[in-house]
C-alpha cells in the first residue's frame, strides 16, 4: 500500500525526504502496534453502532485486526521505512484481505488521533508495569530494613562521618522514597488516564462519533474532550509520564552511588555476590559493579530525555506539528530504562550483603559527640549551645554501646523508631 497521505501514485517522495522523516518510527512502532490494533478495534466497534460499517464489515475488521496481533506475537509483522509506522501496516493488511471494508477503518479518524491513542494507551499500560515493578523493589527494601532493623551503620552528612544510624534505618529510607514515587506515579496514571480519540486532526469530525462507547472500551477513565487540547497535550503528558520515571530513577540511582562506594575496598561496608559483578580485561582483581554503573548514568539519561521532550513541543502553534512524532524516541527509552533499572536494582539489593564486622570497625568515637551533648542537655539541664563545646570532654569517658545508641533514638523515623 501508498502512504496513507498519498493522493496519486504520480508524484514520489524523494528518497532523502523519506528516510529523514520516518526516522526510527518504523522501529519505535513496534512498540506501539498492539495498542493500535486495540484502538482500531475499538473504533471499529463504534463506527458499526453509528452506522459507518456494517455488522459482518466489523466482524471481517475485528478478524483481520486479532490476525495482525496474532502475527505481530509470532514475530512475522514488520514495519518498513516505506510504510512509516504501523498504522499504514494495518490499515494496508486490512485493504488487502477485505478492499472496501478495510477502506472503511479510517473513517473519523485522523493519523494525529491514531498516534496519540495508541501512544496514550502504550504509556498506561507502561505505567502500569512501573509501579508493579516498583512495589517489589520496595517490598524487598521492606524485608532488609526488618532483617537488619538494629545492625549499627554509619551515618553521613558531607561525605563524613555525622552520627551513628543503623542498616534498617538506611533500608528504609529507601523503602519510604520508593513509596512516595509510587503514590506520585499513580497520580500521573489518573491524570493521563484520558481518551484522545475521536479528535481526529484536533478540529474534530462531522461524524457523531460516540467518543463515550471508544472510553469504555479502551478503559480510559474520561474523555478528553476539546479536540485541539488533544493535541495541545502531546508533549505535556508524554513529559509526566517522564517524571514519573525520572522520579524513580533518582531514588535508584541514589542507591547505586552509594553501594559503588560502599563495596569499595576503602568501606567494604558490602560484600557483592560474584554474580552481580563484572571484572577487567588488564587487571585480575577487579570486581566491578558496572550494572550500577550504568544505573547512576542513566538517571542522568532519563532527565534530558524528559528535557527534550519539553524543548521539543515547548512554543509551537497550537496543532499537531512534525516535530511532535520525536517525542516517541525518548519515551519509549526512557520507560524502557526505568523498567529494566527496576529489576536490575532489585538483583543487586538481593545479592550485596552487609559485612557487620567491616562496617562496626569503621565507626569512630567522635560520632557519639552529638549524642553526648544531647544526654547532657536531658540529664543535666545544661542548655545545648554549651553541651556543644563540652562534649569534646566527656568523650573519652564515653561508653559505646550500639544497641543502646540505636534504641535511645526515639524522635519518629530515627534508627530506634522507624515507623516502618
Amino acid at each position: 500500500m501508498s502512504k496513507i497521505w498519498k493522493k496519486t501514485e504520480t508524484i514520489q517522495l524523494h528518497p532523502s525526504i523519506e528516510k529523514y522523516t520516518v526516522g526510527t518510527d518504523y522501529i519505535l512502532d513496534m512498540k506501539i502496534l498492539p495498542f493500535d490494533i486495540q484502538a482500531s478495534k475499538a473504533h471499529a466497534n463504534m463506527l458499526q453502532k453509528i452506522g459507518i460499517v456494517t455488522d459482518i464489515e466489523n466482524t471481517q475488521l475485528q478478524e483481520g485486526l486479532n490476525e495482525i496481533l496474532n502475527l505481530y506475537h509470532e514475530n512475522k509483522i514488520h514495519i518498513t521505512p516505506q510504510d512509516e509506522d504501523c498504522h499504514t501496516v494495518i490499515e494496508a493488511f486490512l485493504i488487502k484481505k477485505y478492499g472496501d471494508t478495510g477502506k472503511k477503518i479510517h473513517t473519523g479518524r485522523s493519523r494525529n488521533d491514531q498516534v496519540l491513542t495508541a501512544v496514550r494507551l502504550y504509556s498506561q499500560n507502561a505505567l502500569h508495569h512501573i509501579i508493579k515493578k516498583t512495589e517489589q523493589l520496595q517490598k524487598k527494601f521492606l524485608e532488609k530494613a526488618l532483617q537488619y532493623k538494629n545492625n549499627p551503620f554509619p551515618g553521613y552528612t558531607h561525605t563524613q562521618q555525622a552520627m551513628l544510624s543503623s542498616l534498617g534505618h538506611y533500608f528504609s529510607a529507601f523503602a519510604e522514597s520508593l513509596e512516595n514515587d509510587i503514590h506520585f506515579t499513580k497520580n500521573i496514571q489518573t491524570l493521563t488516564n484520558q481518551n484522545p480519540l475521536g479528535s481526529a486532526a484536533g478540529y474534530g469530525v462531522s461524524f457523531h462519533l460516540d467518543r463515550e462507547m471508544t472510553t469504555k472500551e479502551l478503559g480510559f477513565e474520561k474523555i478528553q474532550v476539546n479536540s485541539l487540547y488533544c493535541q495541545q497535550s502531546r508533549g505535556k503528558f508524554e513529559s509526566l509520564v517522564l517524571e514519573s520515571c525520572a522520579q524513580i530513577m533518582l531514588t535508584l540511582g541514589k542507591y547505586a552511588q552509594d553501594m559503588i562506594l560502599f563495596t569499595s575496598q576503602e568501606f567494604t561496608f558490602f560484600t557483592a555476590n560474584d554474580s552481580v559483578v563484572t571484572g577487567s580485561s588488564i587487571m585480575p582483581q577487579k570486581r566491578n559493579l558496572d550494572g550500577l554503573e550504568i544505573m547512576r548514568g542513566h538517571v542522568s539519561s532519563v532527565i534530558a530525555k524528559q528535557l527534550e521532550i519539553k524543548e521539543i513541543s515547548k512554543n509551537i502553534l497550537s496543532g499537531y506539528h512534525r516535530d511532535l512524532q520525536l517525542l516517541k524516541k525518548p519515551l519509549i527509552e526512557s520507560i524502557d530504562i526505568t523498567l529494566d533499572s527496576l529489576e536490575i536494582a532489585l538483583i543487586y539489593l538481593e545479592n550485596l550483603t552487609p559485612n557487620q564486622k567491616n562496617i562496626e570497625s569503621k565507626i569512630t568515637k567522635e560520632m557519639f559527640l552529638a549524642d553526648i551533648a544531647n544526654d547532657m542537655v536531658q540529664n543535666e539541664n545544661i542548655p545545648f549551645r554549651d553541651a556543644y563545646t563540652k562534649a569534646f570532654e566527656r568523650l573519652d569517658e564515653y561508653e559505646v554501646d550500639f544497641q543502646k545508641n540505636i534504641s535511645e533514638k526515639k524522635s519518629l523515623g530515627s534508627p530506634g523508631n522507624l515507623g516502618i
